[in-house]
C-alpha cells in the first residue's frame, strides 16, 4: 500500500466553508492527487483537551461550534462515516507509549475538522474521526505525537492537522478585503518558516516562539500552529514538502498548507501572494 502524506492545513474562518475562495480548490485538488484513504484523521485547535481523547462514534456529523458568523454556515451539514475500529487502534497506540487515550463515542467533528474536510472530500465519503488536542505541550511534544501516529500513514489512514499558519484575532477585521495582502509581520513570520521547512531545520522550527520573527504576534496564543509539529512529525524521514496554498485572509490569517510526502503528487500552488510556493525535498 502506498504510504499516504500527513498534512497541514489552515481552515480560517468559518466561512472558509461558503467562501472557500482559493484554497478550496487547492485542497481538492490535493484530495485528488491521493489515493483513497481507508480513513481520516484530523487534529484540530477546537477539540482541546489536557490528555488525547479520539472520537470512536460510528457515524459524524458537522459541530457548528462558532459564534454570530453567516446563518447559512449553520444549515451545513457534514456527515461522514465514522471509525471505530481504528479510533480504538489510536487509543490503544497512545495509551501504550504513555499517553493515556480515552474513546468519545458520540462526538462530532468540529469546524477545524469538517470544514477542510468539506472541501477536500465534498462527498463525505471517507470514514473520518479526530484526535484532541493538548494545547499545554510544547512543539516538541506535538513533533513526538506525529511520529506515534506516523505508521498509520502506511495502512492508508491520512492523517490531516489543521490550524492556522497565523492566527492574530486580536488584529481580526472581516471587512479588510483580501486585496489589501498580508500584514508585513505575517509574511516574514512565513518567509522564516518556509525557509526552516526547506532546510528540515527541525530544531529551529520547534524553537519558533524564540527564534521566528513576530512570532508572538503571529500567534499570540499557539494552539493554532501546535498541528504544524505534529504533521511535521508524522511526515517521512526522507521525501517532498508541497505547499500547495500560500494564501492569506483579511491581511492576518496565513491560509498555507503543506503536504508531506513520501513522493510527489500531481499538486500545483495557488497562490494569492504573487510568488511561487515549491516542492522540495527532505
Amino acid at each position: 500500500m502506498t504510504r499516504l502524506p500527513s498534512i497541514f492545513v489552515s481552515h480560517g474562518a468559518p466561512t472558509l466553508a461558503l467562501r472557500p475562495r482559493e484554497v478550496g480548490p487547492a485542497l481538492r485538488q490535493v484530495a485528488l492527487a491521493l489515493p483513497a484513504p481507508s480513513a481520516i484523521l484530523v487534529v484540530s485547535p477546537h477539540w482541546t483537551s489536557a490528555r488525547p481523547i479520539v472520537s470512536g462514534a460510528p457515524q459524524m456529523s458537522a459541530i457548528h461550534d462558532f459564534g454570530p458568523f453567516d446563518p447559512a454556515l449553520f444549515d451545513l451539514r457534514y456527515e461522514p462515516p465514522g471509525a471505530p475500529l481504528v479510533a480504538r487502534r489510536v487509543a490503544e497506540r497512545l495509551s501504550a507509549a504513555g499517553r493515556p487515550t480515552r474513546i468519545d463515542e458520540r462526538r462530532g467533528l468540529d469546524h477545524g475538522a469538517w470544514v477542510p474536510l468539506q472541501l477536500m472530500y465534498p462527498h463525505a465519503d471517507v470514514p473520518a474521526f479526530q484526535l484532541s488536542l493538548q494545547p499545554g505541550e510544547a512543539p516538541k511534544r506535538q513533533f513526538e505525537l506525529g511520529r506515534l501516529l506516523a505508521p498509520l500513514a502506511d495502512e492508508g489512514v491520512l492523517l490531516v492537522f489543521s490550524g492556522s499558519f497565523t492566527h492574530n484575532l486580536y488584529e481580526f477585521d472581516p471587512s479588510r478585503p483580501d486585496e489589501d495582502g498580508a500584514e508585513p509581520y505575517v509574511e516574514e513570520f512565513r518567509a522564516w518558516v518556509l525557509e526552516r521547512l526547506s532546510a528540515n531545520d527541525v530544531p529551529a522550527l520547534l524553537d519558533y516562539r524564540r527564534r521566528a520573527p513576530f512570532a508572538e504576534r503571529a500567534h499570540p496564543t499557539d494552539e493554532h500552529l501546535l498541528p504544524l509539529f505534529a504533521a511535521l512529525g508524522a511526515a517521512p524521514d526522507s521525501g517532498i514538502l508541497h505547499h500547495p496554498v500560500r494564501s492569506t485572509t483579511y491581511g492576518v490569517l496565513a491560509m498555507d498548507a503543506f503536504v508531506f510526502s513520501a513522493q510527489p503528487h500531481a499538486t500545483s500552488t495557488i497562490d494569492s501572494e504573487g510568488e511561487a510556493a515549491h516542492a522540495i525535498s527532505l
